[in-house]
């Protein structure tokens, strides 16, 4: 007979992680129950939440809408496999079609998964004119897995693993004449997030953007965008091209040829999906590529369940205000408290510290009961779910002027 684990021993989870978890990340807190953006650890004490499981619960915790769907679905289908059609993946294909442009979704169970799919779109499109090679960007971050390791723009993440998988170009973000530089006849795709959030929050321009769709079109290549964290709604848009390109003519009508995403999509709940645009949407036929557990009831069911709130309460419109508010607030404490700079938009924004490295800087900040996530480049990332209130980003900003 099995029993819960012991949520009230700090002492007990680190012995027990010391002895049987692979040591593969840097742990802090205890954290065993979470409600709305706030979370409690096995001590008693209460934290503010706008780290958001590293821009996963666009929701917050414990949302009742989506236990629910929890309840109820796993009491009426949780897995069947993609062997056989189930109608909560097809319902939530054609929602997500609707929202991004003509093509089709193919569903897997994280971002990196997502994205090896946007390589192996590549190479498989590319297969029969001796085309594979992808040009990415530096501080870029695809994933942990082989391929997307390989395509990462981050030389640190990648020491150990050699020899690394080939057919990879890094060129500096937000150059187009880099990219254009890089282009060989074994080239079949250029693949970027729309912001860097792992990099330091950059935000590409609008001008990086409508060039890379140029010059993908007139060099016949894929243009691949990673939206895994930067994507589904973060910024105050379906996907952050959308906000990035929203004022300039023109935007309006960009699209890439097929967008990674993830995290906010299933608000905690583990799923990945690829949206490929129309002319490559039946490059993967059968046994080109696959998923046990991609697109099963369960995660679908969730997935439609998040998108109903986020229609139901506006919280494209509320992420995109309480954002502008957190950004307002970090400028005027830019030039003290050691924050030199501040980029980003809505439930996706950084600043960069002048002098302290990120993580010492987020540990205060947790200290002082806020959760937040470090990055590259001496930035920390504010990733706030999707409906914080006004009130918890003048709690955030409170704490930050506080204890830094």
């Amino acid at each position: 007979m099995t029993t819960q684990p012991p949520l009230h021993s700090v002492p007990r989870a680190e012995d027990l992680y010391a002895k049987f978890v692979v040591p593969s990340a840097n742990r802090g807190l205890t954290l065993v129950r979470g409600q709305g953006a706030r979370v409690w650890d096995d001590q008693g004490r209460t934290y503010l939440d706008l780290g958001g499981g590293v821009a996963v619960n666009s929701l917050g915790h414990a949302h009742p809408a989506i236990t629910d769907t929890l309840a109820r679905q796993s009491a009426t289908l949780i897995h069947s496999s993609n062997l056989y059609y189930n109608p909560w993946q097809g319902e939530l294909a054609r929602r997500l079609v609707g929202l991004t442009g003509a093509g089709k979704m193919f569903f897997c169970n994280s971002g990196a998964e997502a994205n090896e799919a946007l390589i192996k779109l590549a190479r498989k499109w590319g297969h029969a004119s001796g085309r594979y090679e992808v040009i990415t960007a530096t501080n870029s971050f695809h994933g942990r897995t082989m391929a997307t390791l390989s395509a990462t723009g981050q030389d640190k993440i990648k020491v150990g693993f050699d020899p690394l998988v080939p057919g990879f170009v890094t060129v500096p973000y937000n150059d187009l004449a880099a990219v254009e530089a890089a282009i060989t006849p074994k080239t079949a795709a250029i693949l970027v997030e729309g912001i860097q959030g792992e990099g330091g929050v950059y935000v590409a321009t609008p001008e990086y953007l409508l060039g890379l769709r140029k010059l993908a079109d007139d060099r016949n290549l894929l243009l691949l965008m990673d939206a895994v964290q930067c994507g589904y709604f973060r910024t105050g848009q379906w996907q952050s091209f959308q906000r990035i390109l929203e004022t300039t003519p023109g935007g309006d009508a960009f699209r890439p040829d097929a967008i990674a995403m993830a995290k906010s999509l299933g608000a905690g709940f583990p799923m990945g999906a690829v949206w490929f645009r129309e002319p490559y949407q039946d490059v993967f036929g059968p046994g080109t590529h696959g998923t046990t557990y991609g697109g099963s009831p369960l995660a679908c069911a969730v997935a439609l369940t998040v998108l109903d709130v986020l229609e139901r309460e506006n919280l494209a419109e509320n992420i995109r205000a309480r954002g502008d508010e957190l950004i307002a607030g970090l400028n005027k404490l830019a030039g003290t408290r050691g924050i030199a700079a501040v980029r980003g938009f809505g439930g996706l924004v950084g600043f960069q510290m002048k002098d302290e490295e990120a993580a010492p800087v987020v540990a205060r900040l947790t200290q002082a009961g806020l959760l937040l996530v470090p990055a590259a480049n001496r930035t920390v990332r504010v990733l706030s779910p999707l409906n914080v209130t006004a009130d918890e980003i003048a709690e955030a900003l409170a704490i930050i002027e506080s204890a830094l």
